[in-house]
């Protein structure tokens, strides 16, 4: 008999999920099972989105993966697609420090300063350069369990200002978080092995020394896709309906219900009802537990775990328009930052699009996009276009002497990253624990990493394990 497999959700995992569960790179061979994915927005692909903008297709959410990672250069090589990809262009970045942009320094483990001179280049003051002294001479003592926050490692080893102004807008900022909150086991797993060894932060942080050492790996730090991210994700639908794989978008599932004989599941929209051996829910976590957290209470605590929403602003400048740093790809913002308004800058950070991306260059012009929002920063939201991109400019006037752009656009991303707090990693065990006892199986960011990797890495690897449990 045919193993009947529904996916729920038809972002990047539950795609990668389909994939795998169709064959693979092979394709699909005659034990191959029916499956069919439920989206339920107009498109597939989660906040992996692309667009035109200033006549040039641009990725309207995340721009680039981590090419250290494997996964992510597979999946887009097994669709035909390797001689699409594109290596990032430059390196670095600057932090807005002091009412100035300064680059950031190069001795950081991850965000994590593990030099007293980082610390100085960073331009901050002496209180934090003594702080870092300290750290390296006559560490402070702290405890840790299975879990901590990366705020409060950072702010016990090193101080309030290194974690606010270097730290806050490297880490909490990737995860639009706050490191007060975000937990070190599942963000930053190299910390909490550091604080559990005690002793300097900035010691257990600095990398081997490196003589008579195999040299770095070779190769590009990040990828994109000539056509944009963002056409990823219509690549693998098109290829997953050639295999005969169904994937219906602009259909909500309104329940997960045992069946009372036959295939295990019924799978609810509000116009159909499809059977099911195999339910693997790639949903955020907060629609996971809405949809079976009845059936398990460890599925219902999957509730807590938020996501945090942003917007983003693509901008056109002629270059004269700015004046951006002699290199790197960005500008990093601290939360907190004071606006001369009044309050704190909205903007996290600035992307310099065309530097990053060669592909995107053209003469004479400057594509710029800024970031806006966190877990706890939603003002963004209570704002119309206009008023938003009027915002923006103006921080950008500060930050990099920017006068009006010639051509803007707004992208908004109410449901964003997932975060990661402090105890996720046992929450997370749980959940799956509970998934097995009623035959369910979880997949997605809401649980393994927030990267392109990442959520390729959870979808396949939760299609494999149910093939093996079907051998």
């Amino acid at each position: 008999m045919t193993l009947s497999v529904v996916v729920v959700g038809g972002g990047l995992a539950g795609l990668a999920a389909a994939w795998e569960l169709s064959g693979g790179p092979k394709g699909p061979g005659p034990d191959a099972p029916r499956v069919e994915v439920i989206e339920a927005a107009e498109r597939v692909g989660g906040p992996l989105l692309a667009g035109t903008f200033a006549g040039r297709t641009v990725d309207l959410g995340p721009d680039g993966y981590l090419a250290r990672r494997p996964e992510a250069t597979q999946l887009i090589t097994e669709l035909g697609r390797a001689d699409d990809l594109v290596p990032i262009a430059a390196s670095g970045a600057s932090l807005y420090v002091g009412a100035r942009l300064v680059p950031i320094p190069r001795s950081l483990s991850l965000g994590v300063p593990t030099t007293v001179d980082a610390v100085r280049e960073a331009g901050l003051s002496w209180r934090a350069r003594w702080a870092a002294r300290r750290d390296w001479w006559w560490p402070a003592p702290l405890e840790v369990g299975e879990d901590a926050s990366i705020g409060r490692i950072v702010r016990t080893k090193l101080g309030d200002e290194i974690a606010a102004k270097i730290v806050e807008p490297m880490i909490g900022g990737i995860q639009a978080g706050r490191i007060d909150d975000l937990s070190a086991a599942t963000v930053f797993p190299p910390l909490l092995a550091a604080a559990r060894r005690g002793g300097s932060l900035m010691k257990a942080l600095t990398p081997p020394a490196t003589a008579g050492a195999s040299p770095a790996p070779a190769g590009p730090a990040f990828y994109s896709l000539r056509d944009g991210l963002g056409s990823l994700p219509p690549t693998l639908r098109g290829a997953l309906e050639e295999r005969g794989v169904l994937v219906r978008t602009g259909v909500a599932v309104s329940a997960v219900r045992r069946a009372a004989t036959g295939p295990r599941w019924l799978v609810e929209t509000e116009a159909t009802v499809t059977p099911a051996d195999v339910v693997i829910l790639a949903t955020p976590a907060v629609a996971t537990a809405q949809l079976v957290g009845a059936l398990d209470d460890d599925l219902a605590a999957l509730a807590r775990v938020d996501r945090a929403g942003a917007a983003m602003v693509a901008l056109r400048f002629r270059d004269d328009d700015l004046r951006l740093p002699p290199a790197g790809t960005g500008v990093l913002v601290p939360l907190g930052t004071p606006w001369r308004g009044g309050g704190t800058m909205m903007t996290t950070a600035l992307t310099f699009l065309d530097r990053k991306w060669p592909h995107l260059a053209r003469e004479g012009e400057t594509l710029l996009r800024a970031h806006v929002g966190r877990i706890d920063d939603r003002r963004w939201s209570e704002m119309d276009d206009a008023t938003l991109v009027a915002r923006v400019v103006e921080e950008l006037g500060v930050l990099v002497g920017a006068g009006e752009p010639r051509e803007t656009a707004v992208s908004r991303w109410a449901e964003g990253l997932a975060q990661y707090r402090v105890g996720h990693a046992a929450l997370v065990e749980r959940a799956r624990t509970g998934a097995a006892r009623v035959g369910l199986h979880l997949a997605g960011s809401s649980y393994d990493g927030v990267g392109v990797p990442a959520s390729i890495a959870s979808g396949r690897d939760i299609a494999r394990e149910v093939l093996a449990a079907r051998d």
